[in-house]
């Protein structure tokens, strides 16, 4: 137990990555944690759509960042997305489709990989060209977009966690 509380304490979001992939062994152990993530009534109502392809990443990546009106890369040169996305007939959607980016992140940092969360995916797939992208993986039904977990080997992850915060617990007893 005390190597999940250290992996929990030591994981920090990484922000630049290696050009090289993640193994599938590495790959498959991280979406594993992803599929056991706790979900409201255990309906496992989110999916995973894992992206190595370096045309569609770029295509979410630009839309992405036009998003926020930007030109940057917000998937950092990341090699791998995992978009997940939750059923939008559940009312517990984005709890459970959380639960399921939290698992990948941790299960990543528990193994040696960077990760990062990195948000609008709830935009992205709103719109028409969302949509299509989605058709275009095969993905059926109505999902809303709750995050990308980017996946790579991290090349800068700081070594301590900055400072927590005051007045972060209130006991009542």
């Amino acid at each position: 137990m005390k190597s999940t509380i250290d992996d929990l304490l030591s994981r920090r979001s990484s922000r630049k990555y290696m050009d090289k992939q993640i193994s599938d062994e590495e790959l498959m152990t991280v979406l594993k944690a992803g599929e056991y993530a706790p979900s409201a009534m255990n309906r496992q109502s989110s999916i995973m759509v894992i992206l190595q392809n370096k045309e569609d990443i770029a295509t979410l990546s630009k839309m992405n960042a036009e998003i926020m009106n930007s030109s940057s890369d917000p998937f950092y040169g990341a090699p791998t997305v995992i978009v997940v996305l939750g059923d939008r007939n559940n009312p517990n959607a984005v709890q459970d489709g959380s639960l399921v980016m939290g698992n990948l992140m941790n299960a990543a940092a528990a193994i040696g990989l960077g990760s990062c969360w990195i948000n609008r995916a709830y935009e992205e797939f709103e719109s028409e060209e969302g949509k299509k992208l989605l058709r275009k993986w095969g993905v059926n039904g109505e999902y809303i977009g709750i995050g990308h977990c980017i996946l790579g080997y991290a090349l800068d992850l700081p070594k301590e966690a900055p400072p927590r915060k005051k007045d972060w617990l209130y006991f009542v007893r």
